[in-house]
Parts: C-alpha cells; structure tokens; sequence
C-alpha cells in the first residue's frame, strides 16, 4: 500500500512536470502565437496558418522593423476609426486581398480609399462572423471613433473590441481603446476569454487602475497589456498594473515588448 502512495505521487508529480514543460514550450494559447506590434496593433497567428492583424498602425514609433515586412494577411481587425488604429489598413487589405471586420460606418470609409466591397465585413455591436473558421464577435467600447480626413474629422460610427475565437476554441479579447464599462462581465458571461489585450496607458483610454478593475471583471486566463509608451501622454506601464491587481491575477500578465511573440 505504502509502496503505491508512493508511485502515485511520483506519476502526479511527472504529470504536472509535464504540463508544467508543456506552458513553458508554448502551449499556453493552445497554438497561437500573439506578437506586439507596438500601441494597439497585434498580428495574431493561428494554429492552422492563418494571419489575423488588429488594429495596424505599422508605422507607430515603437513598431518593431518586423513590421515593416508583413506581406501576408487574411483577416484585418479594426477597433475604430482613429489614425492610431486604421494605419496602414487600407493599403495591407489591397495588397494582400485581406477580408476586413469593422464597424459599418468604417467599412465604408475603407471603400472609398479602394479597398474591395468583397473585403469588407462591416457590422455593429454583438454581431459574429466567421472566416476560415475564426469566429470574431463585435463587443462594445467606450471612446470615439472620429475618421482624420485631412483637417476634418468624418464620422467613424462607434467604438469597438472584438472578441476573436480560434479554430481551437481559444479566445482572445482585444478590448480596442476604451475606458471602464461595467458591462465587461458581460463579455465574461457570454464569450469567456482566455487572454485580454488590454489598454493601459491613461489619458485617452483606461490607465493601470481602471485595467485592473476590468480584468477583475472578465477574469481572463491571460493579460497582455497595451497601448501605453507609445506617446509621453500615454504614462501607464505594466509594472503599475500588477500592483494594483489582487494576488490571483499578478502572474496572468504578460508584458511583453514590441516585436515580442507569446505563445
């Protein structure tokens, strides 16, 4: 009997090596694999080969060069229609032939700057399509999403997050740019992400305390933070974010640095 205890606990302590080897190899996103493009942007790969890029201002001052040399893409996210958010949209859905999900009223800026009406996915809040077997669902934001067209601002419609569930089931919550809403336990309840990219800088979005409170909120396996750095405005950091998490959240976040890739 003692003999058995024993190897029980030897098995149970090989397993969780196992697991534990597992994590540390990469499987923690059950096979995809989220590189920070600085700000906002995100180039999400999926397990079967397919390039989702969020929110691609590839020209941002903390772009890794590796983004300067993206040449394939099949599905484009947009948040909202700010500079900061479209960048380089409109030319990477031309060149590469990407399908593009955004609000209706960004859809249509996107076609009068040339990109195909075939491309254009455009819907509102609580709407989910799928493309080559991604699910991407329209969640709501709290902000603006005013157009730049030279010195005017054309209407954006709203502001958006996405919540992007894989061929596997694993699911990502962008939150796009927005302050704190208590409706983000309701995209727990209904959607139950398992990584959150999350705005952290301040000024114009959530800084680290309103973050916190947001990941209390979804409860997410996983925190990458984002849109801070980018501007002296944007003050926020990581480290003040884990500070003013509770205990149970502290190792769930991933700071990564542009270019970086988690996994």
């Amino acid at each position: 009997m003692k003999e058995l205890l024993i190897l029980t606990l030897i098995l149970a302590i090989a397993i969780a090596g196992v697991a534990t080897s597992a994590e540390k190899k990469g499987q923690r996103f059950k096979g995809v694999e989220v590189t920070w493009l600085g700000h906002a942007a995100f180039l999400l790969k999926s397990p079967n080969g397919k390039i989702v890029l969020i929110d691609p201002w590839l020209e941002n001052p903390k772009a890794p060069a590796s983004a300067k040399k993206i040449d394939k893409v099949d599905l484009i996210l947009l948040t909202h229609g700010h500079f900061d958010h479209v960048g380089q949209a409109p030319d990477l859905a031309k060149k590469t032939g990407a399908k593009v999900v955004a609000i209706f009223e960004v859809s249509r800026y996107l076609a009068k700057q040339g990109v195909a009406e075939e491309q254009l996915i455009g819907m509102n809040y609580s709407g989910t399509v799928e493309v080559d077997g991604i699910k991407i669902t329209m969640v709501p934001a709290v902000h603006s999403s005013g157009i730049s067209d030279g010195n005017n601002i054309i209407e954006g419609g709203n502001p958006a997050g996405y919540v992007v569930e894989f061929e596997n089931g694993f699911k990502v919550y962008h939150t796009g740019d927005t302050g704190l809403f208590g409706d983000m336990e309701l995209i727990k309840k209904l959607y139950s992400p398992d990584l959150m990219l999350v705005c952290i800088g301040g000024h114009f979005t959530m800084g680290p305390r309103e973050a916190a409170e947001a990941i209390k909120l979804v409860e997410p396996k996983y925190v990458i933070p984002m849109h801070y750095g980018t501007f002296p405005l944007l003050k926020g950091t990581p480290s003040e974010l884990v500070n003013y998490l509770p205990a149970k959240f502290k190792k769930s976040v991933i700071e990564l640095n542009p270019g970086d890739t988690a996994n």
